[in-house]
């Protein structure tokens, strides 16, 4: 983290309008992703389950974002979840990856329509294969809220996502949630490898200064 500036409202004046280029060690995840072998085992009442999972996972490059001085790249995920045994939603889910050049600082924010949402960290460099990001309850600036109910009965202490790159261009994700379930601890753990599918576009301004530019 830099020292926070006595200007907190200028914003950059040299920031590049082009996402896809600037997102340094989240680059490769844009575009569309698809994958039918996932693994999540999950707690139920008779014990821990194992389901096998498809997932389509959609990250488009959005335009950068600023705080004051502060510069962010980023990626704005959809992702979603069935089993081959039911046509069902089994998992949705949506957010934001960012990227900071100046600090290597790496976040996803997570929302579930549970009543949940997360907000992880962590620190890269531009040409990293592997990275990850957590986030503890009750950390003021990188936690999980929930609803009561989920706070009571499947209360999520911890979050861990951990993304590596593989060499034939697909990439793999293994998140650990640590959880409390009527107060006993649980490991929740997804792991896939998703393959592209479409490749990505290019973010809303990028796109419009390409069109302005192929008219002149």
């Amino acid at each position: 983290m830099l020292p926070i500036p006595a200007d907190i409202f200028t914003e950059p004046a040299n920031a590049s309008p082009d996402g896809l280029v600037n997102l340094g060690p989240l680059r490769r995840l844009a575009g569309v992703w698809q994958a039918d072998k996932g693994i999540d085992i999950n707690p139920k009442a008779a014990g821990p389950e194992r389901r096998v999972f498809r997932e389509h996972i959609r990250m488009d490059p959005i335009d950068p974002q600023t705080n004051g001085p502060q510069l962010f790249y980023g990626l704005r995920y959809h992702i979603h979840i069935n089993t081959p045994e039911e046509k069902i939603t089994f998992h949705d889910q949506v957010g934001y990856w960012l990227w900071e050049p100046a600090t290597g600082l790496v976040m996803q924010s997570v929302t579930i329509p549970r009543g949940q949402v997360v907000l992880a960290s962590g620190h890269a460099k531009p040409d990293d294969k592997t990275f990850s990001v957590s986030a503890t309850r009750g950390d003021p600036r990188y936690g999980i809220c929930s609803t009561e109910f989920l706070d009571e009965a499947f209360r999520t202490t911890s979050y861990r996502c951990g993304i590596t790159y593989n060499d034939d261009g697909s990439w793999t994700y293994d998140i650990q949630t640590q959880l409390q379930v009527h107060g006993k601890p649980f490991d929740h753990h997804d792991t896939n490898t998703l393959t592209l599918k479409e490749p990505p576009v290019l973010n809303p301004l990028a796109a419009l200064l390409s069109a302005a530019a192929g008219k002149k």
